[in-house]
């Protein structure tokens, strides 16, 4: 279902437009570049979720892994 809005664009914006997507073309043009754009900013958002989760998450995965390191090198030199 397709539901017609009235938007306003600067004039440079406009120009672009028409470059691009014929005028009969501008409704399959802008609708794509919207779902572009929030695809682009979701993922944007998710890598940064992701960023602080592990920089908050760092030090416990450093001591876990130490540990491990620990175990491994401790069955290493047992197996001597």
């Amino acid at each position: 279902m397709y539901q017609r809005i009235n938007i306003t664009l600067p004039n440079e914006t406009l120009q672009l437009l028409d470059r691009i997507a014929p005028k009969g073309d501008r409704s399959h043009f802008i609708d794509q570049a919207v779902k572009y754009y929030i695809n682009a900013e979701a993922k944007k958002n998710l890598r940064e979720k992701l960023k602080q989760g592990a920089l908050r998450r760092a030090d416990r995965d450093l001591g876990i892994t130490q540990d491990w390191f620990n175990i491994d090198e401790e069955s290493w030199q047992n197996g001597k």
